[in-house]
């Protein structure tokens, strides 16, 4: 059987879904010795992901998210005599004899509309709903996200599964001397509050920073807020909000961060907040688990799903209950620890492994049919 993966997007963007791409890639065809895979990547990205003997990489002109995208694309690799085509970016071309795998990591252009450009909600709006009708197979990164699709999209059940994502194996609890290390690199304060995610307001950035302003008025010790990301869709000025709020002596925005740098980042926080309004899975919160650091999750999307009773858990919408997670995790040490403990315990149900296991089955189902 001849599986391939749409891996264009790692070379345009980075992110959970990028992630997860290259999670996929680089790991089925070591898992599934049994089929040949197809590893479709930009021309413009020269880095093999897998070395594995029963995976290819097929150079692609045609970049993703392109007007013509589904015709081109369908154009490249008609030839190759394809089973499966697993579209991880939801966007699948249009069928060149093959059985269609997407995945749908969540419905936010639809569920909340003034999160996204006018543009990028037009195009995603337009795309859905061809794209689950013509696939074969929808995976959801969460229950949450199935939950999305079978209410919103008009999916029969068992054509939609849930698959968990997991955290990267380079997140786990780090050294004190390599916590220190990156400290200094960064000029990171000795504790901080981190909120690690792109820059866009279904992130609810202007909320924690209101949040934490609240709590340093009558708080004037609490650790300083240390903000991690990129810019998104729509995304705030958030030097701006820091300004109107004098926040400017007690936060450090890091722009695009070095990946390596990620696990100390996490490692040295004293705790993770992370107040979305919508999340479609949240690896940040499962990277922290797996680094050892406490965390607060918003009760929206996938949060509560991902987080069980290892974080504790904020209405986004109440900036008094924000500041209130964070003052007792900042002051309840017991708390913090068995925050901590329950984390590492919870993110170790979420492996790439089972992933990819679970990614597997649902091929040799659809080859089975």
């Amino acid at each position: 059987m001849r599986i391939a993966i749409d891996a264009r997007l790692i070379s345009h963007s980075e992110g959970g879904i990028s992630e997860y791409i290259e999670q996929l890639s680089s790991r089925l065809p070591r898992y599934d010795l049994s089929n040949n895979y197809l590893i479709l990547q930009s021309f413009r990205n020269n880095n093999r992901i897998t070395k594995n003997n029963n995976a290819k990489t097929i150079k692609c002109f045609t970049p993703p998210h392109h007007k013509l995208e589904k015709i081109t694309l369908t154009t490249e690799i008609i030839a190759r005599r394809i089973n499966i085509l697993h579209s991880p970016d939801f966007i699948p071309p249009y069928n060149g004899g093959w059985k269609s795998v997407i995945t749908v990591h969540d419905l936010a252009f639809l569920l909340y509309p003034q999160f996204l450009t006018d543009n990028s909600q037009k195009y995603y709006n337009n795309q859905i709903h061809d794209a689950v009708k013509r696939s074969d197979a929808i995976l959801a990164d969460s229950e949450s996200t199935r939950n999305d699709i079978l209410n919103y999209l008009n999916v029969k059940p068992e054509k939609v599964t849930t698959i968990h994502l997991a955290p990267n194996d380079l997140f786990t609890p780090q050294s004190t001397l390599k916590i220190n290390r990156i400290r200094k690199t960064l000029n990171l304060p000795d504790e901080y509050i981190l909120f690690v995610g792109t820059f866009e307001p279904r992130k609810n950035i202007d909320g924690l920073l209101k949040a934490y302003s609240n709590l340093l008025s009558f708080k004037k010790d609490i650790p300083p807020l240390v903000i991690v990301g990129r810019e998104g869709w729509r995304h705030q000025p958030i030097e701006k909000i820091i300004s109107e709020l004098h926040l400017e002596h007690h936060t450090q925005l890091i722009h695009n961060a070095n990946r390596c740098h990620m696990p100390s980042i996490y490692s040295g926080a004293t705790t993770l907040v992370l107040p979305s309004h919508y999340e479609g899975f949240g690896l940040p919160v499962l990277e922290s688990m797996a680094c050892g650091t406490a965390t607060i999750v918003s009760n929206r999307g996938s949060l509560p799903e991902i987080s069980e009773d290892a974080s504790l858990i904020i209405d986004p919408d109440d900036i008094d209950s924000i500041s209130e997670a964070i003052l007792t995790i900042c002051e309840n040490d017991n708390l913090r620890k068995n925050l901590q403990q329950l984390g590492l315990s919870q993110v170790s149900k979420f492996t790439w492994e089972k992933c990819c296991q679970n990614t597997i089955r649902i091929y040799k189902n659809l080859i089975s049919e």
